[in-house]
């Protein structure tokens, strides 16, 4: 009987020694989730960011012409900019083809001109997190502008 009792120490110990494995697996497991979910909400606010950034710059048919200038943005109202958006490079026009204004209801956008275009835009954001986490992400955004000049191209 007495060599019983060192036995039943060291099975306690060893049921010890995997509940602490198994406690210290999960804490693990658990951080990586968080890191995941995390990473998952900047790269959904980056983007939604960076198509506020890009609706704002479209709005004004004067990025043809001048890059757009860096906007910065504060997405949840506590005064702080938690975002910058940057367009590197400037927009850039890809192509250009005619469009007939007889074939197509152009009058605003050509303005009476005999020649109209449809100009093909590449717009990149390059959004950058302000909160100290480094984090980056580009957006890339094609538009088509109808002009009666092929601006850029």
């Amino acid at each position: 009987m007495a060599k019983q009792r060192g036995s039943t120490l060291l099975v306690a110990l060893v049921m010890l020694v995997l509940l602490t494995l198994t406690a210290i697996s999960a804490m693990n497991a658990s951080t990586s989730s968080i890191q995941v979910v995390g990473n998952a909400q900047f790269r959904e606010e980056a983007n939604a960011v960076a198509q506020q950034a890009i609706e704002k710059v479209i709005s004004n048919k004067n990025f043809t012409i001048a890059p757009p200038p860096q906007q910065t943005f504060d997405i949840n109202g506590d005064g702080v900019d938690d975002f910058s958006v940057a367009f590197s490079p400037a927009p850039v026009c890809l192509s250009f083809t005619y469009a007939d204004p007889k074939l197509y209801d152009l009058d605003k956008a050509c303005k009476g001109a005999i020649k109209c275009n449809f100009t093909l835009w590449d717009i990149t954001a390059f959004v950058t997190d302000l909160k100290g986490s480094g984090a980056t992400s580009t957006v890339h955004q094609g538009i088509r502008v109808t002009t009666s000049q092929a601006v850029g191209c």
